[in-house]
Formats: C-alpha cells, sequence, structure tokens
C-alpha cells in the first residue's frame, strides 16, 4: 500500500506522537469510516501500536496503521497540513475519491 505524508504533515504529526509520550511501537491511524455529508470521512489518532491486522506503512519516516477496510480507500493518498485565514488542518488528496464536499474531510468512492 502507498500513502504518503509531506513532510508539514509529518512535522506536525510528530507533535502530536511526542505530545502522547508513546513508545517506539506508536504511530499515527489513519481510517475511512462511513459518514460525513459525502458518504466516507476521515479519521486520524496517534496510537502505541498497531493492531494484529493492520497494514503498517513508513511514512515520511513515521508509521502508520492502516486497517482492512481503510485500506482500499486509501491507495496513493496524500495527506497534507495546511494554515489558512479559514483555519489550520489536515487535508487529503485522494485520487480514488469520485466526489467530495467544500469541508475536505468527506469523500464518496
Amino acid at each position: 500500500m502507498t500513502l504518503t505524508l509531506t513532510e508539514t504533515a509529518a512535522s506536525e504529526v510528530r507533535k502530536f506522537i511526542e505530545a502522547e509520550s508513546v513508545g517506539n511501537d506508536g504511530g499515527l491511524r489513519v481510517r475511512v469510516v462511513p459518514g460525513g455529508c459525502s458518504g466516507f470521512q476521515y479519521g486520524m489518532n496517534i496510537e502505541e501500536a498497531p493492531q494484529p491486522t493492520d497494514e503498517v506503512v513508513e511514512a515520511a519516516g513515521l508509521r502508520v496503521f492502516v486497517d482492512m477496510f481503510s485500506a482500499q480507500y486509501l491507495e496513493n493518498v496524500q495527506i497534507d497540513y495546511v494554515n489558512s485565514v479559514m483555519g489550520s488542518g489536515f487535508t487529503f488528496n485522494n485520487p480514488n475519491a469520485s466526489g467530495g464536499c467544500g469541508c475536505g474531510s468527506s469523500f464518496t468512492a
């Protein structure tokens, strides 16, 4: 599986990992769940270790945990972190999405 983080996104994730004080097995969980205004939405959180069925991807020097359901929607996704007048946060560039909404955290596949 291919999943990438820009250096800006990786820097922000490292801050969260340090704040959570997870050990060497820790990393970033990226997932897709049903919901949002377009059908699916992204989720991210810091976890101490992957689950036994997770795919573990190395991206920008970080361990990224992806469950089997989410993997089908996250292939070739690029995660970025943006700062703008409207706010800051993580964004997903998903070539698999057939549509999305204005919030940027919901998509259709």
